[in-house]
């Protein structure tokens, strides 16, 4: 984990040879002191490309602050994409000079013994998904950290940071910006061009928890995020009428065993490859309702997609989640 004040611990092996490209667009400087002391220690163990989409006033006094920590530029103009985390990626890409970079969004910290780590399995895959944790944990980070649970206990969790092969970015031409679930489409354009990917579920990474005001402001667009994911949208869709009929019923009993349920597949998450060292017990509990929450959400995602054309997003409306891995896979023969 990073030291107080940001610093990171001089850990591992050297990792000079490796990039870091950090897209932010921020509407205040409320955390600028913890991200400058952040930078400050990782510029020791890597070379910084910072992307930054935020107004002049505050653009202007991010590059005196990171002047000689990081090469600090604003987006590209020609990237004309709707997702600008997407934009500011492919910017930063194109200035990245390492064979192996880290994407990370501006809430993760890397230790350096993650950074290194990242590193070395780069020398053996295209696409490197390492497992972020929230810290410190609010109780709306709890909450949120049961979606992790229970992605974990079905596969891997979808995190803000990746570590990718500069060569293989560029082989595929980057990724389609105009999608609102920017990670999915990462992972699935590397496969769709025979990308190796690897998911390490014990590369713990530290992610800052957001406010309480933006926590509920994601809601409805991260349910939006499984229409990429039919069956897992399905899911979520019967919740409610599931619940409906049992209370109908009045059968009491079967809402209990779903609880249970959630519960025992977020713990298998939590005890998989050490989660219990950065994972609480507690977060477990809040399964049932985090599936709750994402079932109503589901409803209110599907509706806008077919109402409204999609889902808000930085001024503008995005209707597609991500793309399908076989609509991928021919764009990737088509030009090739």
């Amino acid at each position: 984990m990073t030291t107080p004040g940001g610093r990171l611990p001089e850990a591992g092996r050297a990792t000079a040879d490796i990039d870091y490209v950090l897209p932010l667009r921020w509407r205040d400087d409320a955390g600028l002191a913890e991200l400058t002391g952040y930078l400050r220690g990782l510029s020791r163990h890597a070379r910084i490309v910072v992307v930054d989409g935020s107004p002049s006033p505050l653009f202007e006094r991010h590059a005196r602050l990171w002047r000689g920590i990081a090469e600090h530029v604003r987006p590209d103009d020609d990237p004309t994409v709707a997702n600008g985390k997407v934009a500011g990626v492919l910017t930063g890409m194109r200035r990245a000079r390492s064979e192996h970079v880290v994407i990370a969004d501006d809430d993760v910290r890397y230790d350096a013994d993650a950074l290194a780590r990242v590193h070395a399995l780069l020398d053996h895959a295209d696409l490197v998904r390492p497992q972020n944790h929230f810290h410190p944990l609010p109780w709306h980070a709890r909450w949120d950290t049961a979606r992790t649970l229970l992605n974990r206990g079905l596969g891997a969790d979808y995190p803000g940071t990746f570590g990718v092969r500069r060569s293989t970015f560029e082989k595929m031409g980057g990724y389609d910006g105009d999608v609102l679930f920017e990670n999915l489409e990462l992972i699935r354009t590397v496969r769709a061009h025979g990308g190796r990917e690897v998911r390490p579920l014990d590369l713990y990474v530290r992610r800052l928890p957001p406010g309480t005001r933006r926590f509920w402001s994601q809601r409805v667009r991260q349910a939006y995020d499984d229409l990429a994911q039919p069956a897992r949208m399905a899911v979520f869709l019967a919740v409610l009428p599931c619940v409906g009929a049992a209370l109908w019923r009045r059968r009491p009993e079967l809402l209990a065993a779903g609880a249970a349920a959630a519960v025992g597949l977020a713990e298998i998450g939590r005890r998989r490859s050490g989660g219990r060292r950065v994972f609480p017990a507690t977060a477990a509990l809040f399964a049932p309702v985090w599936v709750l929450e994402r079932a109503t959400c589901s409803w209110a995602a599907l509706a806008a997609r077919f109402a409204l054309g999609g889902v808000p997003y930085a001024g503008r409306r995005l209707r597609v989640a991500a793309h399908s891995t076989r609509r991928l896979r021919r764009r990737a023969l088509a030009a090739g």
